[in-house]
C-alpha cells in the first residue's frame, strides 16, 4: 500500500493506494502515530454519539456523560488507550491544539490517546475492501493551534458547514409531553396542555407529542389505544388553536411486534448468518420495547419507505417539526448492509437523506441520540446533552455537555439543551439552588426552549422564569462565552446589555464579586457587590 498526504493550508487529506492485485480488507487505517509530549495536558474529546464526551487529561480521561462510546455503546475496544471521535482539543503551555475531521462522508475518524502521550489518528474502515489497484481518500483532517479556543472551534465549524451545509437557523419553542407523562401520555393530556398554552404561554409555538402515540416502535402511522382518535385529528385541533404540531419519531428502529418488522424482515441490518440483527448483540440495546432491529439505510426499499413515511406525516398529518430519536442506531456497527460496500456513516446519511426528502426542506428536523459528526448537514437542530432529570447531578452533567458543544450553535445547527423542567416528580427531586443552576444553564446555552412540566402545575414565579427564557429564544440570544473549561463564569450580550452566567460546581459556597448596579436577570432586583452561590447553584446577572 502507498499513502500520500496532500496539505491544503491547515488541512490534510491522505490518499491510500492498493498496489497489489488482491483486495485488502481494512478495519482501521492509520494516518498518524507519534508522541506529542502532552500526557498531562487537559483535553476535550467528542463522542461518536450524543451521550459520549471526554474531559479530564490526556493520561486520565474522564467521561462527561453516562454512556461512553466504548464502555456502554461498544463502538470501540479500547485496550491500553482511550478513543475520542472526530474532535480532539488539547490545552498546551502556549494555548490550544485542535485536531478534528472537517468532513464526514464515509469513514469515522478516531483519535487514540495512550497514557504515555502517544497519539494514533485512524480512519475506521469497518472491514471494507480496498480494491486491487484502487484508492481511498481519508476524511479531511484539520490541524490548528492558537491562544483562542473559541476562535479555533469557530474555524472548525465554518469548514464543516462549508463542506456539508450548516443548517443553523430558527429556534423553535414549545411544550414537550415526555418529561411529565413519559410513554403514558394520552390525547386528553395533550389537549389540557394546549389549553394552558393558549391561556398562559402564547409564546410557545409547538405541541410536541413525544412518544406514546404509536402502536409499536416502527409503526408510526398506527395509533396506540391512548390515541384512539388518531394523531391527524389531534394535529388539526392544535392548528385550529393557533399552534403547530411536533412529533417524536425513531425512524431507524422497530420492535419485533411491529407490522413493519413482521412484513419486511429483509429491510433490516443483518447479522453474520443473514438474520435481522438485534441491536443489543453489538451495542446498547435501547431503553424500552426491546429488542430493537435497525432499518438498513443502504436498502433502496428502506429509503423509499422513509421518504414515503415522512411525506405522509408532513403533507397529510400536517407535521413540520420532527424529533428524530434513536438516530445512532441508523449508524450501527457490527452488522451487514444491503450495500456491502457501504460504511455505517454512508448507511446513516443515505437513510437521513430519504427522511429529508420526505419531510421537505421547510420542515425542522431535530437529531436526538444521534451520531454527532455523521449528522452534520442533515438536521436543523441537535440535542447535545442527556435527558433532563430533576436532580442536581443530572442537571450539572447536562450543563457541561451543553457548554462543551455550544460552539456548534449558529454554525452547524440549532442547539437543543433538552427541556426546561422546574417541578419535582415522584423519584425526581431538585433543590431551589439546583433549579437555579438548570435555568442559568439554559440561558448560557443559547438554544431552543421547550417546557417539560405539566403547564398547569407551574407556579407564577416558575412561569415568569419560563417567559424570560422564551424571550431569549425568540431574540436568538447567543450562547455565553466561557474563558475556561471550568465553566464557572460565562458572558453574553443581549439587547445591548452584558449577561453573566455564574455556576458553582463545588460542594462549598462560592462568593462572587459584582460591579455596582448588578441586578438579577430573573426579577431585576439589585444584587449588591457580592453574590453568595450555594453548592450546585447557578445565577444570571445583568451587568451595568
Amino acid at each position: 500500500m502507498l499513502a500520500t498526504v496532500a496539505w491544503n493550508g491547515p488541512c490534510a487529506e491522505v490518499r491510500l493506494d492498493n498496489l497489489t492485485q488482491t483486495p485488502l480488507p481494512l478495519q482501521a487505517w492509520p494516518l498518524f502515530d507519534g508522541d506529542l509530549g502532552l500526557a498531562d495536558a487537559p483535553i476535550y474529546g467528542e463522542g461518536f454519539q450524543m451521550l459520549a464526551q471526554t474531559m479530564g487529561s490526556w493520561s486520565h480521561p474522564e467521561p462527561v456523560g453516562r454512556c461512553p462510546d466504548a464502555a456502554v455503546y461498544r463502538i470501540t475496544r479500547d485496550e491500553g488507550f482511550h478513543t475520542v471521535h472526530n474532535l480532539l482539543l488539547v490545552e498546551t503551555p502556549t494555548g490550544w491544539l485542535l485536531l478534528a475531521f472537517a468532513s464526514t462522508e464515509r469513514f469515522g475518524g478516531e483519535f487514540r490517546l495512550y497514557p504515555c502521550g502517544r497519539l494514533q489518528i485512524v480512519m475506521r474502515c469497518e472491514g471494507q475492501r480496498l480494491p486491487p489497484s484502487g484508492h481511498w481518500h481519508s476524511e479531511v483532517l484539520l490541524c490548528l493551534e492558537g491562544p483562542d479556543r473559541a476562535a479555533l472551534l469557530s474555524e472548525l465549524g465554518r469548514r464543516l458547514a462549508e463542506r456539508h451545509g450548516g443548517r443553523a437557523g430558527r429556534r423553535p419553542s414549545g411544550w414537550c409531553s415526555w418529561y411529565h407523562y413519559y410513554a403514558e401520555v394520552t390525547e386528553a393530556d395533550i389537549r389540557e396542555n394546549l389549553t394552558q398554552m393558549q391561556a398562559r404561554f402564547p409564546e410557545l409555538e409547538y405541541v410536541q407529542i413525544d412518544d406514546g402515540y404509536q402502536a409499536f416502535m416502527g409503526d408510526w402511522l398506527t395509533p396506540s389505544a391512548r390515541f384512539a382518535g388518531g394523531v391527524p385529528g389531534l394535529a388539526a385541533e392544535i392548528r385550529a388553536a393557533g399552534r403547530k404540531s411536533a412529533l417524536w419519531v425513531a425512524p431507524f428502529i422497530a420492535e419485533p411486534g411491529s407490522q413493519l418488522f413482521r412484513d419486511h424482515p429483509d429491510w433490516f441490518v443483518k447479522d453474520e448468518q443473514g438474520h435481522p440483527l438485534p441491536a443489543e448483540a453489538v451495542t446498547y440495546g435501547g431503553w424500552r420495547c426491546t429488542p430493537w432491529y435497525v432499518l438498513d439505510g443502504t436498502h433502496p426499499e428502506v429509503q423509499q419507505h422513509l421518504e414515503s413515511l415522512f411525506r405522509t406525516l408532513r403533507q397529510q398529518w400536517g407535521i413540520d417539526y420532527f424529533k428524530l430519536d434513536a438516530n445512532f442506531w441508523g449508524a450501527i456497527h457490527g452488522g451487514r448492509f444491503f450495500d456491502a460496500g457501504a460504511t455505517r456513516i454512508e448507511a446513516y446519511r443515505r437513510g437521513m437523506a430519504a427522511v429529508r426528502r420526505g419531510a421537505g426542506e421547510a420542515s425542522f428536523l431535530l437529531g436526538c441520540n444521534a451520531p454527532i459528526w455523521p449528522s452534520i448537514g442533515l438536521v436543523d437542530g441537535m440535542r447535545v446533552g442527556d435527558d433532563v432529570e430533576r436532580n442536581g447531578p443530572r442537571i450539572r452533567q447536562i450543563a457541561r455537555e451543553l457548554f462543551c458543544r455550544a460552539w456548534q450553535g449558529e454554525l452547524l445547527w440549532t442547539l437543543d439543551p433538552d427541556c426546561v423542567c422546574l417541578r419535582d416528580l415522584p423519584g425526581q427531586h431538585a433543590s431551589a439552588a439546583e433549579y437555579a443552576f438548570h435555568l442559568a444553564a439554559m440561558v448560557a446555552g443559547g438554544g431552543m426552549v421547550l417546557a417539560g412540566d405539566r403547564l398547569r402545575d407551574l407556579a407564577p414565579e416558575q412561569a415568569a422564569r419560563l417567559h424570560r427564557l422564551l424571550a431569549l429564544c425568540q431574540a436568538q440570544a447567543p450562547a455565553a462565552h466561557f474563558a475556561s473549561l471550568d465553566f464557572a463564569c460565562g458572558e453574553l450580550v443581549w439587547h445591548g446589555h452584558r449577561l453573566q452566567c455564574l455556576f458553582n460546581w463545588g460542594k462549598a459556597s462560592r462568593r462572587v464579586s459584582l460591579p455596582a448596579g448588578a441586578r438579577s436577570f430573573w426579577d431585576e432586583r439589585p444584587l449588591g457587590t457580592t453574590l453568595e452561590l450555594q453548592p450546585g447553584e447557578g445565577q444570571v446577572v445583568w451587568l451595568p
